[in-house]
C-alpha cells in the first residue's frame, strides 16, 4: 500500500467518479449479457477467450488469470458454457496433456453482439470515464465538483 498522506476532497471525488462510471458501464454489460440469455461472468469468459486468440493458450488456466478467479470457479463457468455449446474443449496438438478452450459459432456469435453493443455505450460514456480517469492518473487536471446524473437504464428494459 501507498505510504499515507492526506486526501483533497477533489480525490475523493474523482474516485467516487470514478467508481459510478466504472460500476455503470459494468451494470450494462450485465444487463445486455442477460438479454441474449447469458449472466455477465459467460460473457466475460467468452470475451477473455476472444481476447485470447492469437497471443496465448486459452487454458482454464489463462480465463481464470484474467477474470481473476480461482481455477475451479473458472472451470464451473467454462462446463456451463461446454453444456451451452458455446465453447468446446480440446487437446492441444503439442502436448496433449493441455486442454485448450475455443468458441464455437454460437459462442462467436454472442460474444460479437456484445462487444458490438458495448463499444457502442463506450462511444457514448467512454469520455466520461476517460476524464475521470484522467482526473485521477493526472491530479490537478479536471478535479472539480460535477453535478451527479441520473441516466440508469430501468430493470428489465
Amino acid at each position: 500500500m501507498p505510504r499515507a498522506r492526506d486526501l483533497r476532497l477533489k480525490e475523493y471525488w474523482a474516485l467516487a467518479d470514478f467508481r459510478h462510471q466504472l460500476r455503470r458501464f459494468l451494470w450494462r454489460r450485465e444487463q445486455a449479457a442477460q438479454l441474449v440469455g447469458i449472466s455477465a461472468q459467460h460473457y466475460q469468459v467468452l470475451l477473455s477467450l476472444k481476447g485470447l486468440q492469437g497471443r496465448a493458450p486459452a487454458t482454464i488456466s489463462a480465463v481464470a488469470e484474467q477474470l481473476q478467479l480461482r481455477h475451479n470457479g473458472a472451470v464451473g463457468l467454462i462446463d456451463r458454457l461446454v453444456t451451452r455449446g458455446l465453447v468446446r474443449r480440446r487437446r492441444a496438438t503439442a502436448d496433449r496433456r493441455q486442454v485448450l478452450l475455443e468458441l464455437t459459432s454460437p459462442g462467436e456469435a454472442k460474444l460479437r453482439q456484445l462487444a458490438l453493443y458495448s463499444l457502442a455505450e463506450l462511444q457514448d460514456d467512454g469520455p466520461a470515464l476517460v476524464k475521470v480517469l484522467m482526473a485521477l492518473v493526472r491530479p490537478g487536471q479536471g478535479l472539480r465538483a460535477q453535478p451527479i446524473r441520473k441516466r440508469r437504464q430501468k430493470r428489465g428494459g
